[in-house]
């Protein structure tokens, strides 16, 4: 069943798409910039974010820059996919985390 986003998640997509190629933010970022205190929330805007890839959900990974989720998806072939598109972008990760701290985009510049 295909619904319009809600404002809600019209808001998540709109904060996603600041974060510019090569970089990532975390759904806690996105949280604290929308206005919400469920990064949870977050997440499942972003699972159902129907404008991928123009709206880059694979940018935001988790707080402690592990890579999170994508797609709804924890493991997998979901997940094999957003490391290789942010590794196209020169975003890495290694043992597990976000390999150059600098590649974390920070809300709080943006306004």
């Amino acid at each position: 069943m295909n619904r319009d986003p809600t404002t809600f998640e019209r808001s998540v997509y709109a904060a996603c798409s600041m974060v510019p190629r090569g970089k990532v933010s975390s759904y806690k970022a996105i949280a604290d910039y929308v206005g919400c205190n469920s990064c949870r929330a977050i997440g499942q805007a972003l699972r159902r974010n129907p404008y991928a890839p123009r709206v880059p959900c694979h940018r935001i990974v988790a707080s402690d820059l592990t890579i999170g989720g994508f797609a709804g998806k924890l493991v997998g072939d979901e997940i094999a996919k957003k490391k290789r598109l942010l590794k196209e972008e020169g975003v890495l990760f290694r043992n597990g985390q976000l390999s150059d701290e600098t590649r974390f985009y920070d809300f709080e510049d943006a306004d």
